[in-house]
């Protein structure tokens, strides 16, 4: 799968900057947020993989957070703590959090939790072959078949279809897809997404699964059987 976003909330900039900079080395892409209102707007208008979220913050606090999240979103959540109680790891899981790392912890022990999670929420299955009704994508070989008939793809409507199904359901607007598949020193024109949709489109040739999203982009969205 393409690159993997984590969107980092926490009102210390310090401990952001810090956590950025383990996941930069990693090769994540890294968003920031002070509070869980920075973190809504982000969510809003940006693919997010995984969330890292403090609890003690002013105003609302991680918990709080958190089940605004899960109310529209199923995004993975690590609650970051400077408390260990067990009280608080039970309450951050049965809201919907995913795992629970007490402060200060090292960057090894950041990056394999982040790791499991990713696994356990499918995120790291990028070299699966996934089957969504009539299409099937084998990630390894680069291939797509279609109803049992292997479709010809350029590398380019291939990365945009795989990064479309990693997003299930999310409007993505076509700068969004632009530096995602083509890469942010890119030079084409928005234009460039629109003609590969139009071509991916008539490839696939079944249901309605690449949604146009007026005023916005694209989403990829299974059809209602």
């Amino acid at each position: 799968m393409g690159q993997i976003n984590i969107l980092i909330i926490d009102d210390e900039a310090d401990m952001r900057h810090l956590v950025e900079m383990y996941l930069a080395n990693s090769g994540f892409s890294c968003y920031e947020a002070a509070s869980g209102q920075e973190g809504y707007q982000i969510l809003k208008r940006t693919p997010i993989d995984l969330i890292l979220l403090d609890i003690m913050m002013p105003d609302e606090d991680g918990f709080q957070v958190c089940t605004k999240v899960r109310k529209k979103y199923d995004t993975p959540i690590i609650f970051l703590s400077a408390k260990g109680e067990e009280w608080d790891k039970v309450k951050g899981l049965q809201l919907g959090g995913d795992d629970y790392i007490v402060k200060p912890f090292s960057p090894g022990e950041l990056m394999a939790r982040i790791h499991a999670v990713l696994r356990r929420t499918g995120m790291t299955k990028s070299e699966s072959n996934m089957q969504i009704r009539q299409i099937s994508i084998n990630r390894m070989a680069r291939s797509v078949m279609v109803g049992g008939e292997i479709i010809a793809l350029t590398l380019k409507e291939f990365e945009l279809l795989v990064f479309l199904v990693d997003h299930p359901s999310q409007a993505l607007s076509r700068e969004q897809l632009l530096e995602r598949v083509w890469g942010m020193d890119y030079l084409g024109s928005l234009r460039t997404v629109d003609t590969h949709i139009k071509t991916l489109r008539m490839k696939l040739g079944v249901g309605d699964y690449i949604q146009t999203v007026w005023g916005i982009g694209y989403k990829f969205e299974v059809p209602a059987e």
